[in-house]
């Protein structure tokens, strides 16, 4: 077992036990459902469908009660069988104080073999988040660090190219239910092939009904060279329905 998985392993058991000492017997527990289609699937910046460009089909589900959350979500990264399936599994804590909204959690961001098999691919790594945000005139303000030990997981041999990734983002609702959001990023990786990059975003989504929106967003970075340029700007729409 790697140890990524039993540091998982040690967190959830960490997260289970904050659950069953610190939430209210009573607390309901509520659970909902997404799935969605979009024109690229892009993370940070960069296009996780490679070459193959084919756009992005994807799945998950949350549950929360009270303050703590839980969750998993999966996505292709190409619809070339060559390509990775990924599979995200998340859970974390929301403390409120004050005007201030805390969120601290952990996420495992795992991926099958090439082969589409059930086995762990070497880029499955896990990242620790801690976030905040607020509201003022309208406007919600928001912040989080993440770090991961293994910027790449153990794909290309190291097991030591720890990194950091920085968010600041904000979003305002108009009246007829439009957000405008955005948000600038940077990430700062130790030994890898780069020492980091600024990532950047801006868009608009709609709720269509209470279950159906769309998004389209624009997407870029201060170096469209990155990774083989898939980190060239780009505009990607998404529906996505949830239950």
């Amino acid at each position: 077992m790697k140890k990524s998985a039993k540091l998982l392993g040690a967190a959830a058991v960490a997260v289970g036990a904050m659950f069953a000492g610190s939430a209210p017997a009573q607390a309901d527990t509520d659970v909902s459902f997404n799935v969605g289609l979009a024109t690229d699937y892009l993370f940070r910046g960069i296009d996780q469908t490679g070459y193959y460009d084919e756009g992005q089909a994807f799945g998950g589900g949350d549950a929360t009660s009270g303050a703590f959350y839980a969750g998993a979500w999966v996505s292709n990264t190409g619809t070339n069988p060559a390509q990775f399936i990924e599979y995200d599994l998340y859970a974390g804590w929301k403390p409120v104080v004050g005007p201030v909204t805390f969120d601290l959690g952990l996420i495992y961001y795992g991926y099958t073999d090439s082969d589409l098999g059930g086995n762990e691919s070497d880029l499955s790594t896990y990242e620790l988040k801690a976030g905040a945000s607020f509201a003022a005139s309208g406007v919600t303000w928001g912040g989080a660090v993440y770090w991961t030990p293994n910027f790449s997981g153990d794909f290309d041999g190291s097991d030591d190219n720890s990194g950091f990734y920085y968010e600041v983002n904000a979003a305002y609702t108009f009246e007829n239910s439009a957000t405008l959001s955005g948000a600038i990023g940077a990430v700062d990786v130790d030994d890898y092939a780069i020492d980091g990059y600024t990532t950047w975003n801006v868009g608009v989504s709609y709720p269509i009904t209470e279950h159906l929106s769309i998004d389209g967003r624009y997407v870029d970075t201060d170096d469209d060279a990155f990774f083989y340029g898939f980190a060239g700007d780009r505009l990607v729409g998404t529906l996505k329905v949830t239950f």
